[in-house]
């Protein structure tokens, strides 16, 4: 934690440092002092990139430490077990002994009466050997209890090693993490000088150009071999999602790379403190049942290798009741003898689905046909709602991490079905409209401030927020922290929902506060979402900053508006009804000196 603090502590000067730098660029009256200002940040880029460089080494150096460490840990260990075995070995010779010793006295042989002078030669002869049995064993209890200790003392030195190794791996997960923090630093160095330069022309521009080319040049594959150890940043995410996005605006794309290492360091220090005390509480869990502790340890996320089975009991809370044998293969049978009306929107649509993920853009995969038969069940499973732009996401996310077709079934009728509010996927998408109004009203109430600002330049959150809510935020967030959000999501339902878009806005609620357009906050706007980087801080945002949060509240807040928006399109009805009556009233009428069209056809 210390470390940590260190970490922040130095990026805040930094930061503070890069922005006096930045004014004094700016309030610079002549291009002789802004060309020496960009110097001197040229200078400190290369000192970063030395910096990056020696703690590259000290890294791969504790890497090379670590590995020696756990081979003599290893030779200590079959050492060990060595010496066990003949610990082991020697033991049972001293039970046989003892046993023979005792079987001995308890039952002499019986022999024939002897002379008495052979009588007495027999029993000096048998002292002598009880003599030299108990000799014997003294020595090889001598010889045990020896062993026994160096066994205790190899057991001490193994542990002590095993705690440095871990110690020496925790060290590197943190210089990984703060060599990502400085390239992060360097990539936002090089993007600040970008902007502060614009568009001039020179030595220093070029230079600048071809440091920002070299830096999104930066490949995975550049990583050392040793740093596969600890976490090394690759093309995809454990999901199949694009780690870096590939956009085609170079200031973009440098802004995805600063986001990645964001990403990366805050995974590499959350590891050891937070992640790998979790996946322990989730091992020890036995049989999954609804309680407290289960719904904070869901709100904290669930670790990759138990997602796919806590999500279908999960599922299976929500839907046993429509679960029925054999509902999944009768509904695709269904669609292969008749074609649903929906077939050909699906198909449609099943190119559109996560193109910056793998396993549905390569020709290869089967995951698109897999997707289109969950897709096509479900048309036929809900006719009233049949298919709706959005289905696609959702079942694409319970595919990718239930891995079953008819799990991930069963996953959208649960969502779709069971948590979600009637009509909210219908035509006239009712309940998702109703929703918009309860989210701008509290966010009203939860960050005045914002909305105040928002409201002076008349921005409409509504048309970022819309497709937040109907898919549950796929598309929105990086994966992470998007199955975050689904793990409390399918458990306590759209409360979440509403709580984590909430927590979106106060996370950024600085950045956006400091933008004076209302074109320049649209922008922002579109993209900001994937700059959120700290699923715990966004976490603990939702769940703690945004409390009181009752679902009397929001259930009172959906009916007031369900009302009213149900009276506005009746009232539009209404005066469609009427303009549709008052046009069939005046008849085609055609102004004079124009020809209706019956008239043009009939002409030669």
């Amino acid at each position: 934690m210390k470390e940590l603090v260190k970490i922040l502590h130095k990026a805040l000067e930094a930061a503070q440092q890069e922005k006096r730098v930045s004014s004094a660029y700016l309030a610079a009256a002549e291009d002789k002092d802004r060309l020496e200002l960009v110097r001197h940040k040229v200078r400190q880029i290369a000192e970063l990139g030395r910096r990056v460089e020696a703690l590259e080494q000290e890294r791969e150096s504790l890497v090379q430490a670590a590995s020696l460490r756990e081979q003599e840990v290893q030779e200590l260990r079959q050492h060990v077990q060595l010496l066990m075995d003949k610990n082991e070995a020697k033991q049972q010779v001293i039970c046989k002994l003892s046993e023979k010793v005792t079987q001995d006295f308890m039952h002499p042989p019986c022999q024939p009466p002897a002379p008495p002078d052979a009588a007495d030669s027999d029993l000096l002869s048998q002292q002598e050997k009880m003599e030299h049995l108990k000799d014997d064993m003294e020595a090889y209890q001598t010889q045990n209890r020896f062993l026994n200790s160096e066994i205790h003392q190899v057991t001490k030195i193994w542990r002590k090693v095993a705690e440095k190794e871990k110690a020496l791996l925790m060290k590197c997960a943190y210089l990984q993490a703060k060599n990502c923090q400085v390239e992060s630093k360097y990539l936002a160095g090089l993007r600040r000088l970008q902007e502060a330069m614009g568009v001039e022309a020179g030595e220093c521009s070029e230079l600048l150009r071809q440091l920002i080319q070299e830096a999104l040049q930066w490949e995975a594959s550049e990583a050392s071999a040793d740093s596969v150890v600890l976490s090394p940043i690759s093309e995809y995410d454990e999901y199949g999602f694009l780690t870096v996005p590939n956009y085609e605006v170079e200031d973009l794309r440098l802004l995805a790379k600063i986001q990645v290492l964001e990403v990366h360091s805050h995974h590499l220090l959350a590891h050891e403190a937070v992640e790998q005390p979790l996946r322990e509480r989730w091992a020890a869990l036995g049989e999954l049942a609804p309680s407290p502790e289960i719904k904070q340890l869901l709100r904290a996320g669930v670790p990759r290798e138990h997602r796919p089975r806590v999500w279908k009991w999960l599922v299976r809370l929500r839907v046993q009741h429509l679960q029925g044998p054999g509902r999944y293969q009768e509904l695709l049978s269904r669609g292969q003898a008749c074609k649903h009306p929906a077939a050909r929107q699906i198909e449609l649509d099943l190119n559109r689905t996560f193109p910056s993920n793998k396993h549905f853009t390569y020709p290869a995969s089967s995951f698109p046909d897999r997707l289109h038969r969950v897709l096509l069940a479900f048309s036929w499973q809900n006719p009233a709602i049949g298919y709706c732009q959005g289905l696609n996401r959702l079942a694409a996310i319970a595919l990718l991490v239930l891995d079953e077709e008819e799990s991930a079934f069963w996953c959208l009728v649960a969502i779709v079905e069971t948590i979600m509010p009637a009509d909210y996927y219908s035509k006239t998408l009712l309940a998702s409209q109703v929703d918009q109004r309860v989210l701008q009203d509290l966010l009203s109430e939860k960050l005045p401030k914002l909305m105040a600002h928002l409201g002076q330049r008349r921005v409409d959150l509504s048309f970022i927020t819309f497709n937040w809510l109907l898919v549950v935020f796929a598309d929105s967030l990086i994966s992470n922290i998007l199955l975050q959000v689904w793990d409390a999501f399918l458990y306590e339902g759209t409360k979440v929902v509403f709580r984590y878009a909430l927590a979106i806005f106060k996370y950024n609620e600085e950045e956006i506060l400091k933008l004076q357009d209302g074109l320049e906050i649209y922008q922002y706007l579109r993209f900001f979402t994937k700059t959120i980087c700290d699923s715990r801080k966004l976490m603990n945002i939702a769940f703690n900053d945004m409390n009181p949060f009752p679902k009397k509240q929001l259930r009172q807040l959906r009916m007031a508006h369900r009302e009213r928006l149900e009276a506005e399109l009746h009232e539009l009805e209404q005066l469609k009804a009427k303009y549709l009556e008052t046009r069939a009233a005046q008849g085609p009428a055609v102004p004079e000196g124009c020809t209706s069209e019956d008239e043009g056809e009939a002409e030669p």
